[in-house]
């Protein structure tokens, strides 16, 4: 038994070491100086703004960095072409997991989990029949990229794979993604599973409101414990190398996010960072030579940091019909030299029934830097949707109530009193009628009198 917990373990070892080295080799693959050159001096959108910061080049085919509460954009570089995302795809997989199960929910495992992988396919060594919580399969999923165990969230979510897959592309939509399609949890290559630098953005912009979901991406190492199929743990950890500060490619604000990469994806990187009270998200696509996703996200986050800050937005400074309070902490992003004048505002009111939160959008020469959540009042909300005050017809419908019930009483009584009157008429005649029978009986019973006296005396 010790030599084949030997044995294992050393496989377990050679794997680790296979896989290190294949990482290895993806990150020093070649690529031509002049592809490199190319990439590296497309255009930077954001840098076309006059006045805007100019924001550094990148070896990245499209980069953004977004401020995740407020949906500002900070630096652009090809934000809306699509691509392909490669495993960075995982984090819509846990923000649509988290959305609709609990993290005690079991995630058991078939062969569907894990049949379609390949050679070289990350995983994390899951079992036919073999179950574990949510909160590992989550763990799993997030921090050690496992394909099968991406597969296995998806599967056991209620509806099965195929609707969760319908429910990541409707939480896209709904979070205002237009360039993405996804058609697999995991990320691994398919012609028709791609999304853009600034849906990314927007999806990782949500997790970042998912107190679960920066927890479980906050987290450096974890272990799995023993299940129904394997009594040994396994130990999983965190492959967003920012994070560590041994590692060379550490950032002291990194709290989180997504490596990813496949052959026709290449390098791509999501991440996560917080500093004097602002988050941001950095997103890389299709990034070209050794080390460059770090380098570059290093670059944009920097940039961002330095060179804007939170501007906050109070009520005396919007002019809004209707409005009632704006969301606590209300601000745009701006750098120094542009101020708040300077925006133009298009005020989205509320359209639905029953619902009174507005929106804000504040931009700068058609370029984002901010979305404020604002409550209408009661009497524009009517307005909006044609209601007409209730409260004279209330008083109205209570005044015809009151006479109705009156009326009722009156009615009442007189029937009362009817009947009374009726019951005193019938019992009067019928004294009347008593008494006639006395008298008549008195008077036979006097004559009946007479005629024996008479009778008597004769």
């Amino acid at each position: 038994m010790k030599y084949k917990k030997l044995i294992v373990s050393l496989g377990m070892a050679g794997a680790l070491f296979a896989s290190c080295m294949l990482t290895y080799a993806v990150d020093v693959v070649q690529i031509p100086a002049t592809e490199l050159e190319s990439v590296y001096n497309q255009s930077v959108a954001s840098n076309t703004l006059e006045g805007w910061p100019k924001g550094p080049q990148i070896y990245s085919e499209a980069g953004i960095v977004m401020d995740a509460d407020t949906g500002a954009i900070l630096y652009a570089k090809n934000i809306d072409n699509p691509h392909y995302p490669a495993s960075i795809t995982k984090m819509l997989t846990g923000l649509v997991a988290l959305e609709n199960n609990e993290l005690t929910d079991i995630v058991t495992i078939t062969p569907d989990d894990y049949n379609f992988l390949k050679s070289g396919d990350n995983h994390i060594g899951l079992k036919n029949d073999e179950q574990i919580t949510m909160e590992d399969a989550l763990h799993g999923t997030l921090l050690a990229s496992g394909n099968e165990v991406a597969h296995a969230v998806a599967s056991n979510t209620e509806g099965g794979y195929d609707n969760f897959i319908k429910l990541m592309n409707e939480k896209a939509k709904e979070l205002g993604c237009q360039n993405s399609n996804f058609v697999n949890s995991h990320g691994l290559h398919d012609d028709e599973h791609y999304t853009s630098a600034r849906d990314m953005a927007l999806i990782a912009s949500a997790c970042f409101q998912n107190e679960d979901f920066m927890r479980i991406t906050g987290t450096k190492e974890y272990t799995i414990p023993t299940t129904n199929v394997t009594d040994e743990t396994r130990a999983i950890a965190q492959h967003h190398k920012m994070m560590f500060s041994w590692k060379s490619q550490y950032y002291e604000y990194c709290v989180g996010g997504k490596t990813g990469y496949t052959d026709k994806a290449l390098n791509t990187l999501v991440t996560m960072a917080s500093k004097d009270g602002m988050n941001l998200v950095a997103v890389v696509l299709r990034t070209h030579g050794s080390g460059n996703t770090y380098k570059d996200t290093r670059t944009m986050l920097d940039y961002a940091f330095e060179n804007f800050s939170k501007i906050p937005v109070t009520e005396d400074m919007v002019e809004v019909r209707g409005l009632e309070s704006l969301e606590v902490d209300a601000h745009v992003t701006l750098s120094a030299g542009i101020t708040f004048e300077q925006l133009n505002c298009v005020v989205e009111n509320p359209t639905e029934s029953g619902d009174k939160r507005g929106k804000l959008i504040y931009t700068y020469e058609g370029h984002p830097v901010g979305e404020v959540d604002f409550i209408i009042s009661d009497e524009f909300y009517k307005e909006i949707h044609g209601i007409e005050d209730e409260k004279p017809v209330k008083k109205k419908k209570e005044s015809s109530s009151i006479l109705s019930i009156i009326v009722t009483v009156v009615l009442i009584a007189i029937i009362v009193v009817a009947v009374l009157f009726l019951f005193l008429v019938i019992y009067v005649a019928y004294r009347r009628k008593q008494l006639r029978k006395k008298r008549r009986a008195r008077r036979r019973q006097a004559y009946q009198e007479y005629l024996r006296k008479m009778k008597e005396e004769d």
